[in-house]
């Protein structure tokens, strides 16, 4: 039998599925109706409750935010929800080359003759 997640580590766990449907929707002032159709775009994929409800991240509500934020500007919901895909495709890209120049300097930079 596994060991449970102490309640402090999950609190800190951007990942962790604390918010119901409906708590989700209240703190990003949409409806449960926007939720589901961001599921349905595969922006976001909600883990389910043993009961079968969907329950969101921290994580997930911050792509779920940046979608409405979109949508509130007059972008159609299944655009907003690629360009939000496209947008975190490209930050991950970018922190992925930002390590590889670091290791390729410190590379380099151990590789120099010291001096003579």
């Amino acid at each position: 039998m596994e060991a449970e997640t102490p309640l402090s580590d999950r609190l800190d766990d951007d990942d962790y599925p604390a918010y119901t449907m409906g708590r989700a929707a209240e703190m990003l002032g949409t409806t449960p109706g926007f939720l589901r159709a961001i599921g349905e775009a595969r922006l976001i994929t909600p883990l389910r409750s043993e009961g079968g409800h969907r329950r969101y991240s921290r994580y997930q509500l911050r792509i779920a935010a940046r979608a409405r934020e979109l949508v509130d500007r007059g972008t159609p919901i299944e655009a907003a929800c690629r360009i939000v895909i496209l947008e975190d495709q490209l930050e991950e890209a970018q922190r992925i080359n930002a390590e590889y120049r670091r290791a390729a300097n410190q590379a380099a930079a151990g590789s120099e003759p010291g001096p003579s």
